[in-house]
């Protein structure tokens, strides 16, 4: 396996630096850290470049909120200057591990997402008669950071990039506490390994899909699976064999022990297509795709609160615009016309 060096300059470089502040900005520029940032681009830029090259940069602390959407989970906000460090970390190190990475692994990768996830697991889920769905249970609060690490270092040998690798990881703040106990442990390993990354963190998305790469490839590879999707955590695999979906299932929960994972014990299960299964916020059926209520639900709320918003001169129509055209683009994937009449025509902004 081909581990690259050499990758240090490309990364600090004032090219590299500004490209990545321009990704760091956009649907930003409005913030008031980022107009700050702005002002003074070039000094920021060559501070940062001048930190990174002496190793004496320090990534900020995180700004933490929770939300509860679709669940509870705690959102991580890096200071704006260590988002410009991750994009320009990821413009470099991204393209080396997603040639690594199968096709039908979809979460934050060009050319992928979440409506490409819904197409092939609408494709497999309608042409097989059974699935399962699985969930990985508090996925980013148990990532271990030293098996991350060794994953890492398959794939990179520069001792720079390694060592600003290791400065985010390490300065991940607490996540919720993971004790689970696996095989081989003593009754402090799980007090003694650091577990977690940020969810909201460029990186911490990246580093999530290279963490569960080697679950990926020992699904298809190991076990021959052809009908597999996988987001995030959430993955799938398609059969008519209900039985063998079963021992399948034990073959996972005992690879995922390498990587101090568990699967949801509820949410994750094998289901009759005929009823119906839900992924990235639709409910599947053999002839229709239907927005899950809890979603609706949610949408209803925002809007609401963007009608407010904007009777109260707290937002413009601009922003109102570009969040309904992103919600519709997410409605038009499902059966949904109607729901759509029924939502928009209750809408007055005044």
């Amino acid at each position: 396996m081909k581990r690259h060096n050499q990758l240090w300059q490309e990364i600090i470089s004032f090219e590299n630096l500004f490209l990545a502040h321009k990704k760091a900005r956009l649907g930003k520029r409005q913030k008031e850290y980022c107009a700050d940032f702005d002002i003074l681009l070039e000094i920021e830029l060559f501070q940062l470049q001048k930190e990174l090259r002496e190793k004496t940069y320090q990534p900020g602390a995180y700004k933490t909120f929770e939300i509860n959407e679709p669940k509870k989970r705690m959102i991580s906000a890096a200071p704006y200057r260590d988002r410009v460090v991750h994009h320009a970390l990821c413009n470099i190190i991204e393209p080396i591990f997603d040639k690594t990475f199968i096709y039908d692994s979809y979460a934050n990768r060009k050319g992928k997402g979440t409506h490409k996830a819904l197409d092939r697991f609408v494709k497999y889920f309608r042409s097989s008669q059974f699935v399962l769905k699985c969930d990985i249970v508090k996925y980013f609060p148990s990532i271990d950071h030293e098996i991350l690490k060794n994953l890492i270092r398959r794939k990179i040998k520069c001792k720079d990039t390694l060592w600003l690798i290791d400065l985010i990881i390490n300065n991940s703040n607490p996540q919720t506490p993971r004790n689970e106990y696996f095989s081989g442990d003593t009754l402090f390993t799980p007090f003694e390994r650091k577990r977690g990354l940020p969810i909201g963190n460029l990186t911490s998305q990246f580093f999530a899909n290279i963490y569960l790469n080697q679950l990926d490839h020992f699904i298809k590879d190991e076990l021959g699976i052809k009908r597999y999707v996988r987001y995030v955590d959430d993955f799938a695999i398609f059969s008519h064999d209900k039985m063998y979906l079963s021992t399948l299932r034990k073959n996972i929960e005992i690879k995922l022990e390498e990587y101090r994972l568990r699967i949801h014990p509820v949410k994750s299960q094998i289901t009759q297509v005929k009823f119906g299964e839900n992924f990235l916020g639709f409910r599947i059926f053999p002839d229709r795709i239907r927005v899950k209520s809890d979603n609706l639900r949610r949408a209803r709320k925002r809007l609401q609160k963007m009608e407010l918003d904007y009777k109260n001169g707290n937002i413009d129509l601009k922003e109102i615009g570009q969040s309904v055209q992103s919600w519709v683009s997410h409605l038009d994937y499902g059966d949904t016309y109607c729901l759509k009449e029924n939502i928009f025509n209750k809408l007055v902004f005044s």
